[in-house]
């Protein structure tokens, strides 16, 4: 084994360095995790306890000791238990992040090019969410590219339909049974509407975020997805990715932040350029002629 240097009698080498560096970024993950939510007091407890337990058997308190090893004994399995969300959005951070996430091993083989030919058209999804804006109707739109969300799309009602403006103001119309959730589109299909979505845990959100906006972050945090959302008080369009919140844009911003969503890391994405530029035009055009 290499060494680097030493410290008094400690000799330091390379795979201390990187057992370091590694533990510090396994930290700062879960430090990200938790900040915001009740696990942080959960774990600040967890920590207080068991450093009370290395005094006690420092102190050589047998009674003490012996109560409390036997709660550290069964500790792993209560943390497991009571940090069970937290634990489970890790899992999906590492399963989005790493090279066997099947959107990026499989990314660059013959096959999966195929995938990239069937463009999505937004031009209907900008149109409708534009009137949606206009008479404050709330919307809640899902974009997803690795997945069906089998799971989310089946708490909802299934519907697998072509994408069109008339279909989505008919599904986010007040008066319509599917309008009191999310709609999923994958594929350039909608795949289903009057979605269940989790709710995130942050409690540092604005007070005019309500539970749609509320709904859309806690969507991205565990899901490589991106989400619409169109505000039934003010008739904002707003979009959330990887939990940011992106409040109160254009049809021209909206319309750049999904393309940049659909198409980013594709060599598809250049040839479209020319085309996404011209319908910007003509959305300026049509809101200077109103």
């Amino acid at each position: 084994m290499i060494f680097l240097f030493n410290i008094g009698f400690l000799e330091v080498r390379w795979v201390d360095i990187v057992d370091i560096t590694a533990v510090s970024i396994l930290l700062y993950q879960v430090y990200k995790l938790m900040k915001g939510s009740v696990a942080v007091k959960i774990f600040l407890g967890f920590l207080s306890l068991y450093l009370v337990f290395l005094v006690v058997k420092a102190a050589q308190m047998e009674l003490l000791s012996l109560i409390l090893g036997q709660f550290m004994g069964v500790g792993v399995l209560a943390a497991i238990i009571l940090f069970q969300q937290e634990i489970r959005k890790f899992l999906l951070l590492i399963g989005r992040t790493t090279i066997f996430n099947g959107d990026n091993i499989f990314k660059g083989l013959p096959w999966r090019k195929n995938d990239y030919l069937n463009d999505l058209n937004i031009t209907p999804i900008i149109e409708a969410v534009k009137t949606l804006g206009g008479t404050n109707t709330g919307a809640l739109i899902v974009f997803s590219k690795s997945s069906e969300l089998k799971f989310y799309a089946e708490s909802g009602d299934l519907i697998d339909a072509v994408i069109s403006k008339r279909l989505l103001l008919s599904i986010f119309n007040k008066y319509s049974p599917l309008h009191d959730g999310a709609v999923i589109i994958h594929q350039s299909k909608i795949k289903a509407a009057r979605c269940i979505l989790p709710v995130t845990e942050q409690e540092n959100l604005p007070a005019q975020f309500g539970l749609r906006h509320r709904a859309a972050i806690g969507m991205t945090e565990i899901t490589d997805t991106l989400v619409i959302v169109v505000s039934e008080e003010t008739g904002q369009m707003s979009v959330v990715k990887n939990g940011r919140i992106f409040h109160n844009l254009s049809s021209q911003e909206l319309r750049k932040k999904i393309n940049q969503y659909l198409y980013e890391d594709r060599e598809e994405a250049p040839t479209l350029e020319p085309k996404v530029k011209e319908l910007e035009k003509e959305d300026a055009l049509k809101k200077d002629a109103i």
